[in-house]
């Protein structure tokens, strides 16, 4: 298999997701969206696809650093609020994450990384509350088949318009949409510690995660039938055990079921109630 198998018809992608975005805002009675911009390629692409489904006005982007954050973060994502025409807003998450920390000593980075994450994702879910804004995540399909996101951090949102996107699609549509060419071509990063990636974490390329992610979930092949596609045994039975193991983050809370209708079993369409 080759990433061809992968391609997609960008318009007719761009579009849906355009219309994703405004019927959802509009069925939830919201107006406005919320972003927390990273300087990274899929906040970047649903930046774009956001301001072009409401327009500018009504999208409320915030660059969120940590003192560790690199310069080339904050260039890529002053760079994403010029091309989208909104105003540059910024907001150092440093000293709260500093404070809490100073609580910790010999905190490991994987924990740090967590707290920035959900630090974050407490930050740009009180500026919704005061633009009466949704919060529109930016997670992509690769991150979240391995869990390489931070459950209520990044992944937290009120919708998700490239949750269904490999990255190597989203960096295919970013093409298409004519995204600056700087953050296309960047290493994928959490901008964690100095020379941080992505795929150094995962430890393997997306190019090739998303076809082995592509064989074993979309096509629902065996392990076996992957291996006989190519793929070193290794690398299919890790990518199956990160997809096993982050199922927990991919599913709402279990409620205990005690009556005849239940949030999240039997209570899944209030429409009766919309008017």
């Amino acid at each position: 298999m080759t990433v061809d198998t992968l391609a997609l018809n960008n318009k007719f992608v761009e579009d849906y997701l355009k219309r994703f975005v405004q019927e959802e805002l509009h069925t939830s009675g919201f107006t406005e969206a919320c972003i927390a911009l990273s300087g990274g390629l899929d906040s970047a692409l649903v930046l774009k696809l956001t301001v072009d489904a409401l327009g500018a006005d009504h999208v409320h982007a915030i660059f969120l650093p940590y003192k560790a954050s690199s310069a080339e973060s904050k260039r890529d994502a002053r760079t994403m609020f010029e091309f989208c025409g909104i105003p540059w807003q910024e907001l150092d998450i440093s000293g709260m994450a500093d404070a809490y920390l100073a609580l910790q000593p010999g905190i490991d980075r994987l924990r740090t990384g967590n707290l920035l994450a959900r630090l974050r994702m407490a930050v740009i879910f009180d500026q919704s509350k005061e633009e009466n804004a949704l919060v529109v995540g930016t997670s992509n399909k690769s991150e979240l088949l391995v869990g390489y996101s931070t459950w209520y951090g990044d992944m937290a949102c009120a919708i998700m318009p490239i949750g269904d996107l490999y990255k190597t699609q989203v960096r295919s549509l970013a093409r298409h949409i004519g995204l600056p060419q700087q953050v296309i071509a960047k290493p994928p990063s959490a901008d964690l510690w100095a020379g941080q990636t992505d795929e150094g974490e995962i430890g393997v390329s997306y190019e090739t995660l998303d076809q082995v992610l592509y064989l074993l979930v979309d096509q629902r092949c065996s392990s076996a039938e992957v291996i006989s596609e190519g793929f070193d045994l290794d690398l299919v039975q890790r990518v199956e055990r990160k997809i096993l193991t982050s199922q927990f983050k991919r599913v709402a809370p279990p409620i205990a079921k005690l009556s005849q209708r239940t949030v999240g079993t039997d209570f899944l369409y209030p429409r009766d109630w919309r008017k």
